[in-house]
């Protein structure tokens, strides 16, 4: 919650289930935000809108494809010219294609660069005017463990997610004299449906490379969230924030 009594605009990109969900829900709950959350079709905005309505809280769902670079920065002025700012934005969107980098075709490339990456560039630039003018914002991104150690089959995903890094650390510097911060969370394996798909031999060699012997929640990324978007984290940017039972 602001100073003033005001809640914040929050902004979470791919909302509509998993961590992106927890987000959202946590942020809506935990720091009195109004949240918008994206989802890429009609009937996933509308899941967004309906589990923050059955829930009680502030928030609604928008249908955002973040592969668009016209669509992000159509729809995130129509916010800002809604709502005056969006305060924190939660750049959570991401797609995998996994294949050998010798197998991978140039679409499966390009098309996690643009999910995971470049839209984290074309989000934070639209959200800086206000947050600049405001002299306070949080800029959150959700990297991956894989960003930091790499992945046989991954080459385009960890390549993004490193760019992610770099953006945040960069990022931060920028705009730090504005009292915005700019930091990452790093998730390890989280319950998500990816994991879910995982047989039970594949889910135990998981858990075998995790030191605490169990897989992550979602709602863990988004306890760390709701930290770095309030006001008890002021004094922390440019940072890396590994959660992942201890793997890395």
């Amino acid at each position: 919650m602001s100073q003033n009594g005001q809640p914040k605009i929050a902004f979470v990109t791919g909302a509509s289930r998993g961590i992106g969900r927890a987000i959202a829900l946590k942020l809506a709950s935990e720091n009195a935000c109004t949240v918008i959350g994206t989802a890429t079709s009609r009937a996933g905005a509308d899941r967004i809108s309906k589990f923050f309505s059955d829930a009680g809280l502030n928030g609604y769902g928008v249908v955002l494809d973040v592969h668009e670079t016209g669509q992000i920065q159509k729809t995130l002025a129509e916010i800002i010219d809604r709502h005056q700012s969006i305060d924190i934005l939660i750049n959570n969107a991401g797609i995998t294609r996994d294949n050998l980098l010798m197998r991978m075709k140039e679409n499966e490339w390009y098309d996690v660069i643009k999910v995971n990456l470049d839209a984290a560039y074309f989000t934070s630039k639209a959200c800086l005017r206000t947050m600049m003018k405001a002299r306070w914002g949080r800029i959150i991104q959700i990297g991956s463990v894989i960003g930091s150690i790499g992945n046989a089959g991954q080459s385009n995903y960890a390549a993004a997610k490193a760019g992610l890094i770099g953006l945040t650390k960069s990022l931060a510097c920028e705009v730090a004299p504005r009292n915005i911060t700019v930091n990452l969370v790093a998730p390890g394996f989280i319950e998500t449906d990816m994991v879910a798909a995982l047989s039970d031999k594949q889910r135990q060699q998981l858990v075998e490379h995790i030191p605490n012997k169990k897989i992550g929640k979602p709602e863990d990324i988004a306890h760390m969230v709701c930290f770095l978007a309030s006001y008890r984290a002021d004094y922390v940017t440019g940072q890396v924030i590994h959660v992942n039972g201890g793997m890395y």
